[in-house]
Parts: structure tokens; C-alpha cells; sequence
């Protein structure tokens, strides 16, 4: 294959749009010259401007778009939970150079390079104006198959803390690099090729993916990184995903970068013709599949009503820290709202995030069994997060903040345009009454319902996540997440429904001719540590229940009830949802008391979602046991932040938010964490061929007695002279 194309599969194969140069295995010596992997140089990543001939590289949306975020060697942090910088990851891989884990080994990865999050404690005291606190660096490294955990003291220069992983399974999130380096591996095993090219594809239009393998006890996978590789032709198309080379399948040893097996399955499965499946623009404008919509935007003449200083953003009502992240994405932190009748800010959240995503797929067979997606613990679904496109994932007058991360040699890189902050008015309504003429008032109030959204999309290969954040001005937090992008589909004989036999058996749907869209689930778990007023709260689930009258009491026969319980410990915040067993469930401050005596409180509202209907004992149950419940709480421990635990990859579900729960913790009047699953059954429909329209669901973070009245009273309505002076067309 020539060198250009294989380069070129590489790249499709990731879903990177962006041309790469020379990819190795990163090493010691990486971290003491400036000859990084080629990685590192494409247009998404820059060299570190501590080397002269190596200047930031920035994209040429900072010229347009003059809200980004301002990144140079510099730059100085100005809040404690402020992302390390530029300086600071230099720092950070200097200190790493000298240390003897590194000095001893010739190969190694640093899979994670983040902020150590000061405690909390010390957090919630600072100001600003007092001294900085103490900077350090959380660094995970994997080296000669081990995994190692330090913590950087950026302020002493030197490793304050190195730990192993000990007793527990699994492997940190792989790299960027993991991930491009094993796509290789199979186009040196001639069986491979073989495999391949009898099916009729040309190897120069291959286009292959890294399938994270999960775990399953089997000896292959013990002391071993596996992942799988399966590829797709993208001839005739970019959307490669609808053309699967079906049942061929490489196990890939991620470290050796060799092959373990080849799987040759469905050699009489046609590769589909991908015909009428490329979603670009220009391709519909072409075919004249067009529907055309008059443009429609947000228009505001005096601008933007919220305002941002470094990491912090203000709002309304609403102050909040933000910052992008590897592997969670977005984090808020300190989400604050400011309290109409004292004007003092109150505290909500002091820290919100994804924090894993499980993505099991529905088909026992070969080629697909293992497909049970960790996608924030095996993949980093920041490290996935997309340049947003201006005007179309984010109105105008939207500010863009860039993330920066670490290479697999502590390299720090840009991952541009990563998240937008916008405000949104859709038309909908915060409040209105309009009197009834027989009570003689002319009265009609209305004011309309403007929010402030935080927005990232994270492209995990075919699927993108639209992961927002939505505060509302009457103290209300969304959390949303959206679904969109391009199925996983299977390749099949059966070109009509009238070819299968027995339908139960196809795993899916069949969504064109060869085409199955496999059945699947998604669940994104939150982390959601509450600070309701202060860091003591309390569980408090509301049931709502049917009470029958007695006899002579009343003409009715029944009527509801709200019955109140106090979670004492763990277990008794282990919530599966009920549609015919309904409850609230609130957080509250039992120290904090309204005028009137209610404890000020939070109510979690869920939406839409799912249950996972996997056996208990299923192995990748087993590692996304976090599932198993919609709703968790437990005690606030700054090493439980992992849903999936702290290494996923082939993990054997020793370290879940089920193990962590089951010790049944007292969380009653203590600092505690809520956990909340959104959940997705996918039963693919023709609809979602080639590409899907996005589906939704949330869940709300909601005032309940927090607040003395309603807290938009004074919200303004929106005046004529007050909007720019546009004209409706006339109706026909």
C-alpha cells in the first residue's frame, strides 16, 4: 500500500479529519528534546512555545471568533480549579524527566495529565485576591504494563506522591496514540490483507476503527491490553461506517503491536454499495435533495448578557467555574445563584460531570459480543470532543473556550473551539397570567424564558454526544444530552425483510439493502456534588402515595399523599425508578430553614430514560454495575469520581460506584454526592439511515423551597423598542 493512502486510512479510521505525520511509540528521550510524535503536529495540536522553532499553531477561527480563550506561556491561573496551563504542562514533563520511573524505562505513556484539584475544603474558603493555593498536576503513566498514579507539586518541583494500582483491575484511558498506533498492526498480517481483498476491497479504501474489547475472563486477556480492529471500505463515500467488511476481526496486543488472532467470518456477506449515504452538503446540493429553510438566528443588539474571567463564568443570576476536561468532557464547579431578597450568592453544586458513558450492543455473535462501549473511561470523551462549528452547533455572540491536554508524552496540545457558552430564547415562556375578563382586570404579565447553555460534542468515532449544561434564571440547572451522528451497523445477505426467515435473529433493524442497525443502549452517569446551601445535606426521598378516606370523611374515595424518608445510609438511596411508585427526590440543608420553616432544598427531576436489562452477571454489567440503579448518593470522597472506576479499560468491575455503595456509608447531614443515570434503549429505524437526526433526553437540578418566592419576579419583558426593527413577511 502506498504511503499516502495507508496515512490516509489511518486518519478515516478515527474519525480525524486532520492529516497526520509520523506516529511511533513515545519514550523517554520524548521528554527531553523537542522531537515529538507526529501526533502532536497536526492541525488540532501545537508544539509547546518553550521551543523557539516550534511555535503555538492556532486555529483560524481565533480571528473571527474573538471570544476564544486566549492561550500563551504565560498564562497565569487565576482561580484554584483553573486547568493546568501551557507553563505548567512544560513544567510538569521536566519534573517527569528526572524522576526514576521514567529514567529506568525506555517506553512509556503518560495517559492522563490533569489539575489535582486542591481540598475541597481549602476551595470553599478561598477568595478572590487570597494567595493561590498550591498547584499540582494528577498524572497516570503506564509503564512496562503497569499502572502508576502520581501526584506533581508544581510549587516544589519535585513528585510528591507515586502509587500503583494494587489489587485493582483494568487499564488507564487509552491515548490518542494507543489508538493510531494499533490500526497498523493488522495491515502487516498477510491473512489480514487476504482476508480483505478476496471480499473485493481495495486496501487503499480501507478505513478501520480501535473496538475497545472490554472483558470477559478468558486467559487471552489476563496481563495483556488487547483492542480489536474492524474495518469499513470508503469507496464512493466519507460515510464508511455504512459499508462494513462484516466478520473480519483483528485482536490486536496494544503493547507488542501485534496480531493475537484473526476472525473470518461472513465471507459470503456482501460488502453494501453505500449508494445515496454521504450526508455532506454539497453531495445533497448535487442530488437536489434539498429543504430549504429561511436562515433563522438569534439576534442580540446590545450583546451577550453574560460575562467570562478566565475560567469563571457569570450570568443573570448564576456564577459557575468551568473547565474542559480529558475524560469527562465539561466540568462545572462552584455553581452558584444569587438570591433576589439578600443579593448573596448561594451555593447549588460545588462539581458536575459526566462521568462514564456504557454503550452496550445487543448481538451475541462473533464480531459483536464484545462491543460494550466505556466511552469516557476507555476512550476520553474530551479527548473526543470536536471543534464546534460557529452558527450551527452555537448561535452568535457565542464565547468558545479551548481545551488543552497532554499527549502521551506530556506534549500540551489544543483542542480548539472545545466548548461554547451562548445564550438561548427558543420562544418559550418563564412565566404568565393573563386575568379573566369576568373579574374585571386588565391584566396580562408575560416574560420570556432566556437560558444560558454550555455546550460540547464529543465525536466517539460514528456517534457524537451533544452534552449541555442549561442554567435557568429561576435557579433551575439541565443537564441534556443528544444523540446524533451515524450508527453502527452490521453487514447481512438479506437485501428485503421477505429474505428473513425468522426476524428475532437479526439483532436489529434492516435499514437498506445488506444493512442491519444493531440494537444497542446508551447510559451516561453524572456525578453531582451538591452543596445545597453549604456541604451538609441530606438525602430526602418524597414518596407520593395513594391515602383512601374513610367512611363519612369526605365524597372522595382517595386522594395523594407526600410521605417523607430521611436516607440514613447508602443502601437506602439506591433508587430504580417506578412509574406506578412515584417520588421526589430531594437534597436539602437540614440547618437552613425558610421563613416559614422548610429546609432549603434541591429537587433532582428526572426525564426520560432507561434501565439496563442485562443479567446482573454479565460481564459487561459487571463493569458498568453503575447502571443497575438510576439514582445513587454516597458520602463525598474525592478518590469516587469514576462511575466505572479510575482504570476501565478491561476492568472486571472491582471498582464501581455499586462496589463503593454496597459499604452502605451513613449520608445522612453529611457533605454527599448524587449520581444519575440517563438511559437510552436504540432500536434503529430507517430514519436513522445514513445519518441520524438527533434525539434528546435530561434531567433537571430544581429549586425546592430554596428560595422565599419565585425568583424572576423582576425578570423583564421584552419591549418593542428594546429588539431590532425586522419585518414578517406577509402571510399568503
Amino acid at each position: 500500500m502506498e504511503a499516502k493512502n495507508l496515512w490516509r486510512f489511518l486518519v478515516l479510521s478515527i474519525g480525524v479529519v486532520l492529516v497526520l505525520l509520523v506516529t511511533r511509540l513515545p519514550n523517554k528521550e520524548a521528554l527531553d528534546c523537542n522531537l515529538y510524535s507526529g501526533w502532536c503536529t497536526s492541525k488540532n495540536r501545537f508544539y509547546s512555545s518553550a521551543h523557539p522553532n516550534n511555535p503555538i499553531k492556532k486555529p483560524s477561527s481565533f480571528s473571527t471568533y474573538h471570544h476564544n480563550q486566549h492561550h500563551d506561556e504565560s498564562e497565569i491561573p487565576e482561580h484554584p480549579l483553573d486547568p493546568l496551563t501551557i507553563q505548567e504542562f512544560n513544567k510538569v514533563r521536566t519534573i517527569l524527566s528526572n524522576h526514576p520511573l521514567f529514567k529506568s524505562s525506555s517506553t512509556y505513556t503518560l495517559n492522563s495529565v490533569v489539575l489535582e484539584e486542591p481540598d475541597k475544603k481549602l476551595v470553599l474558603k478561598w477568595k478572590k485576591g487570597d494567595p493561590p493555593l498550591p498547584r499540582k498536576a494528577s498524572v497516570v503513566a503506564y509503564v512496562k504494563g503497569d499502572s502508576h498514579v502520581l501526584t506533581v507539586d508544581l510549587e516544589t518541583g519535585q513528585v510528591a506522591s507515586h502509587k500503583t494500582t494494587g489489587s485493582v483491575s483494568g487499564y488507564p484511558t487509552m491515548t490518542m496514540e494507543d489508538m493510531v498506533g494499533v490500526l497498523e498492526v493488522p495491515l502487516k498480517s498477510t491473512e489480514f490483507n487476504r482476508s480483505i481483498t478476496k471480499r473485493g476491497v481495495n486496501l487503499a479504501d480501507l478505513a478501520c476503527l480501535p473496538i475497545s474489547s472490554g472483558w470477559y475472563g478468558t486467559p487471552v486477556e489476563e496481563n495483556r491490553r488487547l483492542i480489536k480492529v474492524q474495518c469499513y471500505s470508503k469507496e464512493g463515500t466519507v460515510n464508511f461506517y455504512m459499508k462494513p467488511i462484516e466478520g473480519v476481526t483483528a485482536l490486536v496486543d496494544m503493547d507488542r503491536k501485534e496480531v493475537l488472532a484473526i476472525s473470518d467470518n461472513g465471507q459470503n456477506i456482501p460488502v453494501a454499495n453505500g449508494i445515496n449515504t454521504d450526508y455532506r452538503y454539497s453531495i445533497q446540493k448535487l442530488n437536489g435533495e434539498l429543504r430549504l429553510l429561511n436562515p433563522i438566528s438569534l439576534e442580540q443588539p446590545k450583546g451577550p448578557s453574560f460575562t467570562i474571567e478566565g475560567h469563571l463564568v457569570k450570568w443573570a443570576n448564576w456564577e459557575f467555574h468551568l473547565r474542559p476536561d480529558p475524560r469527562a468532557g465539561t466540568i462545572i464547579s462552584q455553581a452558584k445563584v444569587r438570591d433576589p431578597d439578600t443579593s448573596k450568592l448561594r451555593s447549588v453544586m460545588y462539581k458536575g460531570f459526566t462521568s462514564e458513558l456504557f454503550v452496550p450492543y445487543m448481538d451475541p455473535t462473533e464480531g459483536w459480543y464484545f462491543k460494550t462501549y466505556m466511552d469516557a473511561g476507555e476512550y476520553g470523551f474530551g479527548l473526543q470532543a470536536m471543534p464546534l462549528d460557529p452558527l450551527n452547533d452555537c448561535p452568535r455572540n457565542a464565547y468558545y473556550m479551548d481545551g488543552v491536554f497532554a499527549s502521551s508524552d506530556g506534549t500540551p496540545y489544543l483542542q480548539p473551539n472545545m466548548i461554547c457558552i451562548f445564550e438561548s430564547y427558543a420562544g418559550d415562556i418563564a412565566w404568565r397570567h393573563a386575568e379573566c375578563p369576568i373579574t374585571d382586570l386588565k391584566v396580562t404579565e408575560v416574560r420570556p424564558k432566556v437560558t444560558l447553555v454550555v455546550r460540547m460534542a464529543a465525536a466517539v468515532a460514528n456517534y457524537d454526544y451533544i452534552v449541555d449544561w442549561e442554567f435557568q434564571t429561576d435557579g433551575l440547572i439541565r443537564a441534556k444530552v443528544g444523540l446524533s451522528g451515524i450508527l453502527m451497523v452490521k453487514g447481512t445477505t438479506n437485501e428485503n425483510m421477505d429474505q428473513v426467515p425468522n426476524q428475532e435473529y437479526l439483532y436489529g433493524t434492516l435499514l437498506s439493502e445488506n444493512i442491519i442497525g444493531v440494537i444497542h443502549d446508551h447510559f451516561i452517569t453524572y456525578y453531582l456534588d451538591m452543596d445545597v446551601d453549604g456541604s451538609d445535606n441530606s438525602f430526602v426521598k418524597v414518596n407520593i402515595k395513594k391515602q383512601e378516606t374513610s367512611r363519612g370523611e369526605s365524597p372522595r374515595k382517595s386522594y395523594l399523599k407526600a410521605v417523607k424518608k430521611v436516607a440514613k445510609t447508602e443502601k437506602d438511596a439506591q433508587i430504580r425508578l417506578q412509574l406506578y411508585e412515584p417520588s421526589e427526590f430531594h437534597v436539602v440543608n437540614p440547618l437552613k430553614k425558610t421563613r416559614v420553616g422548610n429546609p432549603v432544598g434541591y429537587k433532582l427531576v428526572p426525564g426520560a430514560t432507561a434501565a439496563s436489562l442485562l443479567d446482573p452477571e454479565d460481564p459487561p454489567q459487571k463493569r458498568a454495575a453503575f447502571t443497575n440503579n438510576q439514582l445513587w448518593v454516597t458520602p463525598y470522597n474525592k478518590s469516587e469520581q469514576w462511575a466505572g472506576g479510575l482504570f476501565v479499560y478491561q476492568s472486571k468491575g472491582d471498582d464501581t460506584l455499586q462496589v463503593w455503595s454496597n459499604r452502605d456509608r451513613p449520608i445522612e447531614n453529611k457533605d454527599i454526592v448524587l449520581w444519575y443515570t440517563i438511559g437510552f434503549h436504540h432500536i434503529p429505524c430507517q430514519e436513522d439511515y445514513p445519518i441520524m437526526p438527533t434525539v434528546s433526553s435530561s434531567f433537571d437540578l430544581k429549586p425546592a423551597n430554596f428560595f422565599e418566592r419565585n425568583p424572576i419576579l423582576g425578570v423583564p419583558p421584552n419591549f418593542e423598542d428594546d429588539l431590532p426593527v425586522c419585518k414578517a413577511r406577509d402571510s399568503a
